[in-house]
């Protein structure tokens, strides 16, 4: 009896526990995680402010009053503007003969050169060559990745398509800087090897002159670039000669 009674309580155990795993409700999907899209400044269009809306003004007003054709308009941030500091005898020594337009601006980066062209920086000029450096502005930090970077030079590329189609564009690579291996400098090399493919051998081409700028053991001189960033009257000239032979394709000179 006692046997019997044994069996019949273990059986009441499991039918309870089979009726509560039976009715456990399922654990409920866990909600997709929200994603948010980051915004790639690079592209958007926008002013400058401050003090540099001296300089951006100055630049757009150079335009207006350059009306027509002219051999190369130089586009790019505080390393083109230098042509007027630094770079002065160079310029003179190369572009003096020509009719030469710079259009550079300190600080400058992708997405206000985007916004010049917007508000009427290559209305009514008519350059053959446009040489443009751009984009060492925005690698700064973790401001804008690579890829975004890359997204920014080619909308400029694009614009100067669109609003200039009888202009041939010479992208340059962007500049290297440090004064010696740095992720930044890893940086832009990525974006550099990404710009090569712009070129179309006709309308668009690409030069990457960069390795003249660094010594042999990897380092920036001072004679050159005196802050690693900003050329020397030197390395102006190292820009000028480099370009030269392209731009004499370019334009038709012999």
């Amino acid at each position: 009896m006692k046997t019997f009674t044994r069996i019949l309580t273990n059986l009441a155990v499991i039918s309870l526990l089979s009726i509560s795993l039976v009715a456990q409700p399922a654990a409920p999907a866990a909600a997709p995680a929200e994603t948010t899209s980051r915004v790639n400044e690079a592209i958007i269009p926008v002013p400058r402010t401050g003090g540099a809306t001296n300089r951006q003004a100055q630049v757009l007003q150079r335009a207006k009053d350059n009306p027509g054709p002219c051999d190369i308009a130089f586009i790019g941030d505080s390393i083109t503007q230098g042509w007027e500091g630094a770079g002065k005898n160079v310029w003179q020594k190369y572009y003096g003969s020509r009719k030469c337009l710079n259009f550079g601006i300190g600080g400058d980066r992708t997405q206000h050169v985007l916004w010049r062209f917007e508000n009427g920086q290559l209305d009514g000029i008519k350059p053959k060559a446009a040489v443009l450096m751009i984009g060492t502005n925005n690698s700064n930090r973790d401001d804008n990745t690579e890829a975004e970077i890359l997204e920014g030079v080619q909308q400029i590329v694009k614009q100067l398509r669109t609003r200039l189609p009888d202009t041939k564009v010479l992208v340059l690579g962007i500049f290297p800087r440090a004064q010696t291996f740095s992720t930044q400098r890893g940086k832009i090399l990525q974006i550099n090897q990404a710009l090569a493919n712009l070129a179309d051998g006709q309308m668009i081409h690409y030069l990457d002159f960069g390795s003249q700028l660094i010594e042999a053991d990897g380092s920036i001189s001072k004679t050159k670039m005196p802050d690693y960033l900003h050329l020397s009257e030197a390395g102006y000239e190292i820009w000028a000669a480099a370009i030269e032979p392209k731009l004499k394709e370019l334009l038709g000179a012999k």
